[in-house]
């Protein structure tokens, strides 16, 4: 038995639904296996059509594998590792790269793929905390990681991010070893097959980021949504787009606007009126479960399986994560939240303020893996 080998069987046999896989050039990342389920096994009320995480290319496939850990990168790969300071600082593009890089069926952890988790701990029961409040899990103080990055504030030593793993299991999706972590807090992460585009939700179908098609700027590959759920090129009037339900402004610097924003069939209201840049000037933000559609429009199940509108509008129905938008500009999804987000992090916790790209220390990614 070889050292992959041996390394393998310890995770397998402490974990059964974790393994290790090895990229196009032989190294290790510890992985979740995630099997296929249908969207009513996770959505009251939900179609019995399989979760779009598990469509690949037309086919279903019977299982994903989603990193454990949060990213680190060696040799422009990406690793899921154990007790690791998380990579930040790229850029959207280049957390795609990262991933790619590792060979046939690695990718960028796709919104599909996060929306299957997050709809999966909803149904069981269980939410996962983490690294909310510098180093702690805002509700429960007692819950902490260990540091991997401190810095000075108001004259004080505080703790940014935590290593990889280093919570306690409450901090894992499913409560126990075997969880992913980190999906909760520490840093945003970067997911893929998601665009916002002047307002207008543009997905590229299912699961399909898995086999690394074109996701740029100017890719032919973007399909926007219509409210009968039918996907399209993107463009048509009636497409699935966020409005703001007050009047946008011309200030060129960053500012809350104030107000809420809907889901719309049109985008009357850009929270910027001096055109669609990809600056950061308007923006609003309210909890996930409050975000309304406009009145008389139909909603997709799609939009709510993707998690662009919510499927439990009680409130707390989405756990109170929160919801951040620029409604223009090209606009490239975050999911789960940062180390100082408090209550809004989450996995219902979307971010779409920032362009491709934007490099940030609070900002990282993982890779997933499907056999293509």
């Amino acid at each position: 038995m070889n050292q992959f080998d041996t390394m393998r069987l310890a995770v397998e046999s402490a974990n059964p639904n974790n393994t290790v896989l090895l990229d196009d050039v032989g190294m290790p990342s510890v992985m979740v296996r995630i099997p296929k389920f249908k969207i009513s096994d996770v959505i009251d009320g939900g179609s019995d059509a399989t979760f779009p995480a598990f469509i690949v290319n037309g086919q279903e496939v019977p299982e994903i594998f989603i990193s454990k850990y949060q990213n680190v990168v060696h040799g422009e790969r990406a690793y899921s590792l154990p007790f690791r300071d998380p990579a930040t600082g790229m850029n959207a593009d280049q957390a795609r790269a990262y991933c790619r890089n590792k060979g046939r069926g690695w990718h960028l952890m796709s919104n599909a793929e996060w929306m299957a988790i997050a709809y999966w701990c909803k149904k069981n029961g269980f939410m996962p905390h983490g690294n909310t409040n510098h180093g702690k899990e805002d509700s429960a103080t007692h819950e902490k990681g260990v540091a991997s990055l401190t810095y000075e504030e108001s004259g004080q030593t505080v703790v940014g991010r935590v290593y990889t793993g280093s919570g306690p299991v409450s901090w894992a999706h499913d409560g126990s070893p075997a969880g992913i972590y980190d999906l909760c807090g520490n840093v945003w992460e970067w997911v893929s097959g998601f665009r916002l585009k002047n307002g207008e939700i543009q997905i590229i179908p299912d699961n399909d980021s898995a086999t690394s098609p074109d996701e740029s700027a100017t890719s032919g590959q973007w399909r926007s949504i219509m409210p009968d759920g039918s996907l399209v090129i993107p463009g048509p009037f009636g497409a699935l787009k966020y409005d703001s339900k007050v009047v946008g402004d011309d200030k060129t610097q960053d500012h809350y606007l104030g107000g809420q924003f809907e889901l719309s069939d049109t985008r009357t209201n850009p929270q910027f009126t001096g055109g669609d840049t990809e600056g950061y000037y308007a923006h609003q933000n309210q909890s996930f479960e409050s975000v309304t559609a406009k009145a008389g429009m139909n909603v997709p199940e799609i939009a709510k399986v993707l998690g662009f509108f919510p499927a439990d509008a009680t409130d707390g129905g989405h756990f109170h994560d929160q919801f951040w938008l620029r409604n223009y500009g090209e606009r490239l999804p975050l999911r789960g939240g940062d180390w100082y987000n408090g209550a809004g992090a989450g996995l219902f916790a979307l971010s779409l303020d920032d362009p491709r790209a934007s490099q940030s220390w609070i900002v990282g990614f993982r890779a997933a893996f499907v056999n293509l």
